[in-house]
């Protein structure tokens, strides 16, 4: 009899683990959505106590790496899988599918000892600086730019990321766009062969290389330079138009381009039409296998990426992201449901 109450109780203290069990989550990738996918995940956490989540802020290059080796659910990149790395994930696991889960902007930063003027640039002045052309920042062109701002008569150090990085995609996609001699030279990627400046790790590093270097610019995610007070330019628009970095600039540029979007939504709006567009503006995506292995891993996975692309688009303005335009919401939920366990959709 006592036995058999033991296995009895035995039973149920194995049910009871199960059904306590913590679903873990993997993802890893992109610096800028860090904070965001944080929030995420603590709030979704607490309505869910059953899942937990692992992100590694790694960078966009990282985070594809490790997708592609099928180390995490979800990869996070500022930058969509290409053609050479569509292939590889279809190789190595399957196809994928590319959630945009927010939109931001690259701001270009700089430290200019005794100028309080915001700077204003064009595309053209950005390659030339960044090609290692525009070496000073009393340039004649810049100074046309900036009419009454006294610039000064200082060498420009040019400070790039040196890790794989979807704002380095971002920034150089739209460089390539306004750049032919950009183009050209250098080309388009989450990393490049810089022809100026000095390298540092992350926003965290490129930061903190400016706010230690007098006379330096670079490009950091806009959130970074709003959290650390670092001041950022306006930049010339396709429309001609001379636009500091927004929510609403940014909302903009991808409600002007929306209509160009294509059905896999691996898209750039990069120089976006529209007079009100920051043309530095970008989605950053969650990248994730059609084809799951793990059921409940899997299942939790999805439902947690549906309310990201719902419930979760609400807290974006409070960290300074621009939530996805609705047109665009629709078109990924759609892409969502064919993520499936043995052929059934997990939605």
């Amino acid at each position: 009899m006592l036995r058999k109450v033991l296995i009895a109780l035995a039973a149920v203290l194995v049910s009871t683990a199960m059904v306590n069990a913590q679903t873990l989550i993997n993802g890893a990738g992109s610096t800028f959505i860090y904070p965001m996918f944080s929030k995420w995940s603590d709030v979704y956490h607490k309505n869910h106590s059953d899942v937990e989540f692992n992100y590694q802020a790694i960078g966009s290059g990282g985070g594809i790496r490790q997708l592609l080796a099928g180390t995490v659910e979800i990869g996070a990149s500022d930058a969509p899988l290409n053609d050479e790395q569509i292939a590889a994930a279809e190789k190595a696991h399957g196809a994928v599918v590319h959630l945009p889960e927010a939109m931001g902007a690259v701001a270009i930063s700089y430290n200019t000892p005794g100028v309080s003027a915001t700077l204003k640039f064009t595309g053209d002045a950005i390659a030339k600086i960044f090609l290692g052309q525009i070496t000073t920042w009393d340039n004649p062109e810049l100074k046309a730019l900036n009419p009454g701002v006294d610039l000064p008569n200082k060498p420009i150090i040019v400070v790039h990321r040196s890790d794989g990085s979807g704002d380095t995609y971002i920034f150089v996609d739209y460089l390539c766009k306004v750049s032919k001699e950009w183009k050209d030279k250098v080309g388009k990627g989450t990393s490049v062969n810089w022809p100026a400046g000095i390298g540092a790790k992350g926003n965290q590093g490129v930061t903190g290389q400016l706010e230690q270097t007098p006379y330096s610019i670079g490009y950091i995610t806009l959130i970074y330079a709003l959290q650390n007070n670092v001041p950022f330019g306006s930049v010339k628009n396709a429309a001609g138009e001379f636009i500091h970095p927004t929510i609403k600039s940014v909302s903009d540029a991808a409600a002007n381009a929306a209509k160009i979007v294509p059905k896999d939504l691996r898209f750039s709006i990069t120089n976006a039409p529209g007079k009100s567009s920051y043309p530095i503006s970008s989605a950053t995506w969650l990248i994730v296998y059609v084809n799951q292995t793990d059921y409940k891993v899997a299942k939790e996975t999805v439902q947690f990426l549906h309310w990201v692309l719902t419930k979760g688009q609400e807290m974006e303005p409070a960290l300074d992201y621009a939530p996805i335009p609705k047109p665009i919401q629709k078109m990924e939920l759609n892409l969502l449901r064919k993520v499936n366990y043995k052929g059934k959709s997990l939605m």
